[in-house]
């Protein structure tokens, strides 16, 4: 039987985390976080300006839903910035869950892999369960696995472009590498299969925001997510018939019995 996700110790059914942000309405928000059927929904305290109460209601509102709140520190440029933004959110939200992003580069808001390590660092230091969103470079993923890192978020493509697993090769190498390490597949992408080739490469889960939130029908697209990353899960744990470079039939040739008649 197949296992729940798993992140620091806990369980969940849903393989799939969804983000709070772009959706047209407050509305729409709820309906397609329920059709997904995600239970940890994340969400940026930096957009929300939390020293002067900003959100407030909008997180009032997320609670509201009964989920597990991923607050994440999107929109940081140092590890400073990351840091402080991280600590507010555990005394907002009474969580040490923190999805840890720091911008490297803001053409493709890659991340700062040399900062996002020492973040790291000083956030498992500081009690913290750091969820770190990665690209897909595995020396970077070793390094914050050593810190002490039990899931991994590497990105399939940079965040907001749609375009899917760029390079499955380094996303194989990575599942490949840390068979027990938990390993969700977070940025870039944009249709529901993008997610079921994510699935089958044996990740774990799938976290996204825009796929859904910028949909013309978000709702009906949470839902196709939820079933893409459920069918994606059972190929790969039925294991796909391996890859040949010539051509085999399906039947057999002519003369050969391809059954026994008991006589």
């Amino acid at each position: 039987m197949d296992k729940d996700l798993t992140i620091y110790g806990e369980s969940f059914s849903s393989r799939l985390l969804i983000g709070s942000a772009l959706y047209p309405s407050p509305k729409i928000m709820e309906d397609s976080i329920r059709a997904s059927g995600s239970q940890i929904v994340t969400l940026s305290l930096r957009r929300q300006s939390p020293e002067s109460q900003g959100g407030a209601d909008f997180w009032a509102q997320l609670q509201a839903l009964g989920l597990t709140l991923l607050p994440n520190t999107a929109g940081c440029h140092s590890v400073q910035e990351a840091v402080t933004l991280a600590q507010m959110s555990r005394e907002i939200f009474a969580t040490d869950w923190v999805k840890l992003e720091l911008v490297g580069d803001e053409y493709n808001l890659q991340p700062d892999p040399i900062d996002l390590v020492k973040a790291t660092e000083i956030l498992l230091a500081d009690g913290f369960k750091v969820l770190p969103y990665t690209t897909d470079d595995l020396v970077i993923c070793r390094h914050l696995v050593e810190l002490g890192c039990e899931v991994l978020m590497p990105w399939g493509s940079p965040i907001g472009t749609g375009k899917g697993l760029l390079n499955p090769y380094a996303l194989n190498a990575i599942r490949q590498r840390f068979p027990n390490i938990t390993l969700i597949v977070d940025a870039g992408i944009g249709l529901p299969s993008h997610a079921v080739q994510a699935m089958e490469l044996g990740y774990d889960g799938i976290l996204l925001n825009s796929a859904v939130a910028q949909a013309q029908a978000p709702v009906m697209m949470a839902e196709a997510f939820k079933k893409a990353i459920e069918a994606g899960r059972m190929g790969y744990l039925a294991g796909g018939m391996p890859e040949k470079d010539t051509a085999q039939p399906s039947t057999p040739t002519l003369g050969t019995p391809f059954w026994h008649q008991a006589g």
